[in-house]
């Protein structure tokens, strides 16, 4: 299962999905993409989308993509902050539907 996180979540929690292919937005040349465009281009190569942004599923019709997202919830975005919820993500993965979003905290 490849996974792309997003570019507001440190590069360095891709070392907390062991077994899974991890790049972020910024690793693939899509940083400052705007969701719309960057759901689009990583469906093409991912299976699933991990964020922070809370409003995405507002703000896209998620259905017409092919990728899940995963809005993971911490008490901010700094690293230590967003390792304690990875556990839920990880066990979340196998469910996760195709254009739709699953809310992750702790």
């Amino acid at each position: 299962m490849k996974l792309l996180l997003d570019e507001c979540i440190d590069r360095k929690l891709a070392k907390e999905f062991v077994g899974y292919e991890v790049q972020t937005v910024p690793q693939m040349g899509w940083a400052g993409v705007k969701n719309g465009q960057l759901l689009a281009l990583a469906e093409a190569d991912f299976d699933v989308f991990i964020t922070v942004d809370r409003n995405l599923s507002f703000q896209q019709n998620l259905p017409q993509f092919d990728i899940a997202v995963i809005v993971l919830q911490a008490q901010s975005n700094r690293l230590i902050d967003m390792k304690p919820p990875v556990p839920k993500v990880l066990a979340t993965l196998a469910t996760a539907v195709k254009g739709q979003a699953t809310v992750v905290s702790l």
